[in-house]
Formats: C-alpha cells, sequence, structure tokens
C-alpha cells in the first residue's frame, strides 16, 4: 500500500509540472499551428530567471515567503520580454509557410537560446533551496511527502483551470477559438489576427517560464536542461492530442505515472517506459487520446 501511496504522489507531482508546460506548448500549436520546439529553452530561461530572482530578494534581506513572488514575477518578466518579441520579429514572418520550415525555425531558435542562458548564467549549476522548504513536509499514511510538491500540483490545477474557463466562458475566449477555426473569417469580422497571434503565445511562454520556475528549487538548473523537457513535452502533446487542454492534462499523467511506476520498480527503463506508452497510444490513437475539435467543412 505504501508502495501504490509514494508511486501516485510522485507520478502527480511529476506531471503537474510537466501539465503546465505541455499546457502552453499545446496552446501555441492550437493558436499558431507551430509546434515550438524552442519551448524547452523558454522552461530553462524561467528556471535561470527564477533563481536569479530568488537570489536577489534574499540579498536585499526579504522573508523567504517572497521567494515564491520571485518566481512568479520571473516567469511575467519572461513572458513579457520574450514573447512578443520573438513572436513579432521572428515567427511572424513564417506565419503561412510550411510546417517543416517553422520547425526548423523553432529549432534555430532553440539552439540561439541555449546559447544565450549560458553567456549570461555561465555554465555552472544553479540551486533554489529557500521556496522548497517553505511549506514543510505533509504526513499521509505512513509516509512524509514535501508540501511544495504538493501545492504545485494545485499550481497546475489552477493553471489548467484558469486557461480553460478563459478560452470557453470569455469573450476573447471565443475570439480565439474562431481564430482558431477560421482565421480568415475571423479576419473578414475585424479580429486582429496579429494581436491573438501575440497574445496567444505570450502566454504558452508564461507557461513556459512558469514551469521552469516553479521546478527551480526541485532541480539543479543547469545548461541542457532544456533538452529533456522539450522531449517529455512533446511525449505528452502527443499522447494527449496536440491543441487539447484536456489531453495534456491526460498525457501529462499517462507520462508521470509510467515514469513513478518505471523509477520505483524498474529503474533502468525510466525514460524506456515514456517513450513506450508513447509508442502505444500511436499505434491505436495516431491523432492522440483527445483530438483537437476542427472546423467542420461545408
Amino acid at each position: 500500500m505504501d508502495l501504490v501511496l509514494t508511486i501516485g504522489i510522485d507520478a502527480l507531482t511529476y506531471a503537474s509540472w510537466l501539465f503546465i508546460v505541455s499546457l502552453g506548448l499545446t496552446l501555441v500549436f492550437g493558436v499558431l499551428k507551430i509546434l515550438n520546439m524552442a519551448h524547452g529553452s523558454i522552461y530553462a530561461l524561467g528556471a535561470y530567471a527564477a533563481a536569479s530572482g530568488v537570489a536577489l530578494f534574499s540579498s536585499w534581506g526579504w522573508s523567504p515567503a517572497s521567494s515564491l513572488v520571485a518566481m512568479l514575477l520571473a516567469a511575467a518578466v519572461v513572458a513579457a520580454v520574450v514573447g512578443p518579441l520573438l513572436e513579432r520579429t521572428l515567427l511572424a514572418r513564417f506565419y503561412g509557410r510550411d510546417e517543416v520550415l517553422l520547425l526548423l525555425v523553432t529549432y534555430a531558435l532553440f539552439l540561439i537560446l541555449e546559447d544565450a542562458t549560458k553567456l549570461i548564467w555561465g555554465v555552472n549549476p544553479y540551486y533554489v533551496s529557500e521556496p522548497y522548504s517553505l511549506l514543510g513536509n505533509i504526513e499521509i499514511g505512513h509516509l512524509t511527502f514535501v508540501g511544495y510538491d504538493l501545492a504545485l500540483v494545485g499550481l497546475a490545477a489552477v493553471c489548467g483551470l484558469v486557461v480553460w474557463l478563459g478560452l470557453n466562458r470569455t469573450v476573447a475566449g471565443k475570439v480565439v477559438l474562431a481564430v482558431i477555426h477560421n482565421p480568415e473569417m475571423s479576419a473578414s469580422m475585424g479580429v486582429n489576427i496579429n494581436v491573438v497571434y501575440s497574445v496567444a503565445f505570450t502566454i504558452g511562454v508564461f507557461l513556459a517560464a512558469l514551469g521552469g520556475a516553479f521546478t527551480a528549487p526541485m532541480i539543479s538548473v543547469q545548461p541542457g536542461v532544456s533538452v529533456s523537457v522539450i522531449i517529455v513535452s512533446f511525449a505528452v502533446v502527443i499522447i494527449g492530442g496536440l491543441g487539447s487542454i484536456e489531453g495534456a492534462a491526460i498525457g501529462a499523467l499517462v507520462v508521470g505515472l509510467a515514469r513513478a511506476v518505471a523509477v520505483h520498480v524498474m529503474p533502468e527503463i525510466e525514460l524506456f517506459s515514456i517513450y513506450l506508452v508513447m509508442a502505444a497510444v500511436l499505434v491505436f490513437r495516431p491523432e492522440g487520446l483527445f483530438q483537437s475539435v476542427k472546423a467542420r467543412v461545408i
């Protein structure tokens, strides 16, 4: 019983931050039809910015609780600076072009951002320990878990709910859905497509940076952290279905559970277990578990 509980909590913890990152990836694809290879680098930017922000707040003598604010502000700053800059100056030039070209452009962007992080923060690892101990430990049954890990699950739920409600229960969300279904018709009705694209991409950047910022206390922030993140995020959106919020949630849970079972039962197949699940889903459901809604063809 303790093993089952440990696997469940471990799966939820891993799935929580992965869902936040994958939510941004699937949102950008759903609106802009871009499979953003640089998403992992933006995650890394969020992690590095959070590490710097927490260190700065600490040097000012602020309370340890302020580190949570520092991480949130770090993600917001990355989104505000990087999102519009990349979308307007680079990606906007390639809209309507072949998908393979856009994939290559974002891969080139990934390489550029990787080198940029090394130039800014160097190659030595950063550690953000203060936030991880803020919430103490929580006992469940005979086991003790870190409160920060469980709080991250709550953060993921809030992010998913806010994005879903924003798309399905607000006027702005309806406009975004209209653009997703038929951008040409939306433009003819007076919708500023460029603004929708820029805002959607910036929100996607914010979610990636937020995932990086709030996982920084759980990892060693160092060069190369973006590579594994983008690979696993792609696995999530492929399993769940590109462009689907519900699919990103289920995909993250599936990946988290597969990894947790492998780690606790057979550690040597940890990474292989994720790809095995992804391959199995592709065999039976090539479009993913939740195929995104498509416009009806009349």
